[in-house]
């Protein structure tokens, strides 16, 4: 009898133990699901919450633009009224010059001296000379300073450097010291980090013009000229030709006054 009654046993505890199996993973299954929706709805409150801060800075670039448009129809407005203003006084002069005793004077040129868009120049400091790319384009002027040290004398800044014509300096190259008038930042076009640069005073000389002027201390070394004269240096003193180079060379001088005489 017993014989008969123990498989039965046998497969009711087996299916009993599949049944509990099959619950344990159903189980899972759901808590799987539930956590991944748990997931998904963490993510989606986010992508809500970023595309809510979005819409905040787009709404106040709108208004920063509103009032950017407010202020340059008040600089129009005021443009007009000052040209208009002017257009009066110039006719108000020309009036005047009408009705006074034609005088017929010879003007004197604003500028007497032409500078080529390179020339020669001199810096006092190493009493040597470089190619300088005269240009009007730049506030201030620039040189190639390699093996730039900072330094303090006196209780002021100061900095030493080499000035390079190229790649590399020769051993013997003489130092040029000054102090440090202020930094300037400057961000290049292909980076949006800005590099601080020092700027110094040297006295400079081309042709008849001996002047100290300011220079931002840069890395020209990929430039064709090592000296970069800008509008402070030029400013009231000659205009440019660029047409023109070396105008002020010694020998460009002596060639040009071989071909007067012929």
């Amino acid at each position: 009898m017993f014989k008969r009654i123990a498989p039965v046993i046998a497969l009711s505890m087996l299916s009993g133990c599949t049944m509990m199996n099959g619950d344990e993973y159903h189980q899972a299954t759901l808590a799987a699901i539930q956590h991944s929706e748990s997931n998904i709805d963490n993510h989606l409150t986010n992508l809500e919450l970023q595309i809510s801060n979005q819409m905040d800075y787009i709404d106040s670039l709108e208004q920063q633009i509103i009032t950017l448009q407010d202020h340059v129809k008040l600089l129009q407005h005021t443009a007009s009224e000052i040209d208009s203003q002017t257009e009066q006084q110039v006719a108000a002069q020309q009036a005047a010059d009408a009705s006074a005793p034609l005088q017929v004077t010879q003007q004197k040129p604003r500028h007497e001296v032409v500078l080529g868009e390179v020339e020669k120049v001199t810096i006092d400091a190493i009493n040597q000379s470089f190619d300088a790319r005269v240009d009007t384009g730049a506030a201030t002027s620039s040189l190639n300073a390699v093996d730039i040290q900072e330094f303090e004398r006196n209780s002021k800044n100061w900095v030493r450097f080499h000035l390079s014509a190229g790649d590399e300096v020769a051993k013997d190259a003489p130092w040029i010291e000054a102090p440090i008038l202020r930094y300037v930042r400057i961000r290049q076009a292909n980076t949006e980090e800005a590099e601080r640069r020092a700027v110094i005073e040297l006295w400079v000389k081309l042709g008849d013009i001996h002047e100290k002027t300011p220079f931002t201390l840069a890395d020209r070394s990929q430039m064709s000229h090592p000296i970069l004269l800008g509008r402070e240096f030029i400013r009231d003193i000659a205009v440019v030709d660029v047409s023109k180079k070396f105008i002020h060379t010694d020998s460009v001088k002596e060639a040009n006054k071989e071909n007067t005489k012929k």
